[in-house]
């Protein structure tokens, strides 16, 4: 493969924008040396670099088109909006139509706000938290990656430049009860942030016994389902779990990449952030684009979708299929040890370990690069319901080549030489 205009492109986004790119997930350094695509089209599981390159796509827009790109139910809803108008001095209808599919689609929510990304909604809940229960403090499972880009997350990570002392954010790991009710004992705590689950299901009883923990002693129990709404159930991982949060975020796959999120959950909560409330008033959430139509009805679209097609069940079943292939793959060519599939069949990452069994970057970018050249491209195994048998068994073929390269690596003892320049590198680190 060529990457020749790819490349030139990198380095015009590096002198214009910081970093390469507007998220820093999508950067150059997640990446290859040399072999970071600038996308030009995408259609389906499949996209299309500005050298004419085409691959088979995975974690697309950071797991927001989970329908795949350019679907036709979604441009047909955002068209007709088009020639309507976008944004207007108050309310459109189509907000008002909005807010109903959203809290019958997740009905363990009594009303709800939308945004334009995640970081906004959730931030705006730790602040609805914090002045409803008069508490500051935050409890943060820190066996998740990420949930804002706000202060109050930031400076808890190692990229922390600019940030004043966060000295009202604790962490707790997950499926502990026993190390959060430690934390309410010695901290005033506001909230519990977490996501409901990750790679794995919760152990038995942890979610209900978060909740009536949470319950005991007053503190606002708050879900980010920015990765588990949609791709977990319609209702998101409360409606699959059965455990209803106080509050809510959601993203990423509501608007299959449209720009919507929201900020959903308890009445009493909520209306702190109205008009019809005796209380204090909360600055919720204000936002010039939230009601921005086109993308609103890209989310109606999407739930609508998700809902009569069955996708969250589709993802699970892709996922499964693809998984199973990966590992046994992997244990064929001699490195099941070292290459991990992980996670929910929708939501799948892989691991790249090292001789000794530790996470290595230069492993993974080895393993990357391998992928890329036979045109699979993605920074993990996260699906789209657009998927095919052929993308999957494109998608294996790769990995085969991937897991012969990486068993001839390990059994060098070393992969510097098919690295073909710097490994990629974590996204939240301290010095570039």
């Amino acid at each position: 493969m060529e990457f020749t205009a790819s490349n030139e492109a990198n380095k015009r986004l590096h002198d214009m924008v910081p970093g390469g790119a507007h998220t820093y997930a999508k950067g150059e350094d997640q990446y290859p040396a040399g072999m970071a695509p600038i996308i030009a089209r995408g259609q389906g599981a499949r996209v299309w670099d500005v050298d004419g390159n085409e691959y088979v796509e995975y974690g697309s827009g950071l797991r927001s088109v989970s329908l795949g790109h350019a679907h036709p139910r979604v441009l047909d809803a955002v068209r007709k909006q088009l020639d309507l108008g976008s944004n207007f001095v108050r309310p459109s209808v189509l907000e008002l139509e909005a807010a109903t599919r959203f809290l019958s689609t997740v009905p363990t929510a009594e009303m709800v706000k939308f945004a334009k990304n995640g970081s906004d909604v959730t931030t705006a809940a730790v602040r609805l938290a914090r002045a409803a229960t008069g508490r500051q403090v935050v409890a943060l499972c820190k066996d998740q990656p990420f949930f804002s880009t706000d202060d109050w997350f930031i400076g808890t990570t190692a990229m922390n430049a600019g940030i004043p002392r966060q000295d009202l954010v604790v962490t707790f790991p997950y499926g502990d009860l026993e190390a959060l009710a430690e934390l309410f004992t010695t901290h005033d705590v506001a909230c519990v942030v977490l996501e409901a689950a990750t790679q794995t299901d919760p152990p038995p009883g942890y979610l209900q016994g978060l909740r009536d923990l949470c319950t005991f002693h007053g503190v606002v129990l708050i879900f980010d389902e920015m990765i588990t709404g949609f791709r977990w159930s319609e209702a998101g991982a409360q409606g699959l779990y059965g455990v209803t949060p106080d509050l809510s975020t959601f993203g990423k796959a509501l608007g299959n990449g449209f720009a919507v999120s929201a900020l959903a959950g308890r009445r009493d909560l909520m209306e702190l952030g109205g008009l019809r409330d005796s209380r204090e008033r909360v600055f919720l959430l204000s936002t010039t684009h939230g009601g921005e139509t086109h993308s609103l009805a890209a989310a109606m679209a999407v739930m609508e979708t998700y809902v009569e097609e069955g996708i969250s069940q589709r993802l699970y079943r892709l996922g499964t299929r693809l998984a199973a292939g990966v590992r046994e793959i992997a244990t064929y060519a001699g490195v099941g040890d070292h290459v991990v599939v992980r996670g929910r069949p929708s939501n799948l990452v892989f691991a790249t370990l090292d001789a000794e069994g530790k996470p290595s970057q230069e492993y993974r970018t080895l393993f990357m690069r391998q992928l890329i050249g036979a045109g699979v491209i993605g920074p993990s195994f996260v699906v789209s319901s657009a998927l095919t048998d052929q993308d999957i068994e494109q998608t294996l073929d790769a990995v085969a080549i991937a897991c012969g390269v990486y068993r001839q690596a390990l059994d060098a003892g070393d992969p510097t030489a098919w690295l073909g320049g710097r490994p990629v590198k974590p996204v939240l680190r301290r010095f570039a």
